[in-house]
């Protein structure tokens, strides 16, 4: 195992970065000598990394327990915290549990204890109730995005972990907004604060309030739309009817586009993003839930459909467009007799442009059942569907290999004939159905 332990140059090379952050530089430093530490930095910064490597550098080899347990607030945060980690190839092994899938897969993956594992509170704790595992070795915890699961509501199921993990001695806590409590039972004593928070609007980010006729917004937004054309974004609303409601309306306006809620699916909300991911839907209309913790490329907008409760609501929605070095634009939909909250700065209503609607390249995602699990490789699949598909490298949009399974983006006009020709097709030595999802 020693042998195949990958060093903070190697893993980044494998991640495909040329060098990290000021924020990275730091948050590493501080991380490796510090018992205690905050980090907080906006949505995009690479936080993920910068709490990643200096845990790798602590992990013992020779230690078969799980040694850092990483708690998150949703499953979509701890599935790609999961795939960073693997992105990684370090070597060791990883872990996620969360609620919305069957217990027993957990179980399975359990047997062969991972070094880092990551979950949901709720899930965690079933796992310590049933004695999953070893806990006398998790010498590191973190929090991620400590604003939402230390948040009212949560205090017993994290107090539980806490009180579960005599061990540790060192938490990271991370968050892109700050102001929240830190319980006693955390027992954060005199934590080393790293703030990367700006108290000034991000340059990078311009806010544009557009002003409805009619208390029914659906027109205006149609009309945006229209004028941001072939590009990709984020609808956001504040319940599940609002994003039916404008699902219907996107649908009968023939504007490709997928849902995405706390309601659905654990499964359906995967795939949702992996068509969002992959281009075959530009649009995403989302409660809150898409406003963090969720692996999407950067945007160009995103549009507050119905105006978020809270300033933090509001920092996390338009933390999804403008990131890094990245120009974006958040547009804030409000009817005329509607007043804006104190949290939203007032400025000059946006007149949106007529312009027809944009139409590029229309894709399409199929389904391939076949994985990781099975020695399938992303360069097996491209070779299937060029050499046998007859298509191009332009022609092959994104793959997303998982453990069982994988997703592929085609173009639309394509999709039919390349699932006739390659359905029942063998990958390594699998047999595998392929199907549009």
């Amino acid at each position: 195992m020693a042998n195949e332990i990958k060093g903070q140059q190697d893993i980044l090379s494998k991640l495909n970065i040329s060098a990290l952050n000021p924020m990275q530089v730091e948050a590493i430093a501080v991380i490796e000598k510090t018992a205690n530490t905050i980090l907080l930095s906006p949505t995009g910064t690479g936080k993920t990394l910068a709490f990643l490597l200096p845990i790798l550098k602590n992990l013992d080899a020779e230690n078969p327990e799980v040694q850092a347990l990483i708690v998150v607030p949703t499953r979509e945060l701890a599935i790609q915290i999961e795939q960073v980690v693997r992105d990684m190839g370090s070597g060791f092994k990883v872990n996620a549990v969360y609620g919305g899938r069957a217990k027993s897969k957990d179980k399975i993956e359990l047997k062969h204890t991972p070094a880092i594992l990551i979950g949901t509170p709720g899930r965690i704790l079933d796992h310590f109730d049933d004695d999953r595992f070893s806990k006398t070795s998790i010498h590191t915890l973190v929090l991620d995005e400590y604003d939402k699961s230390l948040e009212i509501g949560f205090e017993g199921e994290m107090s539980e972990i806490f009180n579960a993990l005599p061990t540790v001695s060192k938490r990271i806590l991370t968050s892109a907004t700050q102001g929240v409590e830190i319980p006693r039972f955390v027992k954060l004593d005199k934590p080393k604060v790293l703030d990367y928070l700006s108290d000034t609007i991000d340059p990078k980010l311009a806010i544009k309030t557009i002003i409805s006729p009619d208390k029914n917004k659906l027109s205006t937004l149609l009309k945006l739309l229209q004028y941001l054309g072939n590009q990709p974004g984020i609808i956001f609303c504040n319940f599940r009817d609002s994003i039916e409601m404008v699902s219907d309306f996107l649908y009968d306006k023939n504007m490709s586009h997928t849902c995405f809620s706390g309601g659905m699916e654990q499964k359906d909300r995967e795939r949702a993003l992996i068509k969002f991911r992959n281009g075959t839907s530009q649009i995403l209309v989302s409660t809150d839930l898409a406003a963090r913790g969720i692996d999407i490329p950067e945007l160009k907008f995103i549009i507050h459909y119905e105006l978020p409760h809270t300033s933090v609501e509001f920092t996390h929605r338009n933390g999804r467009t403008a990131r890094v070095n990245e120009k974006g634009t958040a547009y804030v939909l409000k009817w005329q007799n509607q007043l804006l909250p104190e949290f939203i700065e007032k400025t000059e209503p946006f007149e949106v442009p007529k312009a027809a609607t944009q139409v590029g390249e229309l894709w399409e995602t199929l389904f391939i059942s076949g994985g990781r699990k099975d020695k399938i490789s992303k360069g097996d699949i491209a070779g299937l569907f060029i050499k046998q598909g007859n298509i191009t490298n332009e022609q092959l949009g994104a793959i997303e290999l998982k453990q069982d399974c994988a997703f592929v983006a085609v173009p639309l006009a394509l999709a039919d004939q390349l699932v006739s020709k390659l359905n029942n097709s063998r990958l390594k030595k699998k047999k595998v159905r392929i199907y549009i999802l």
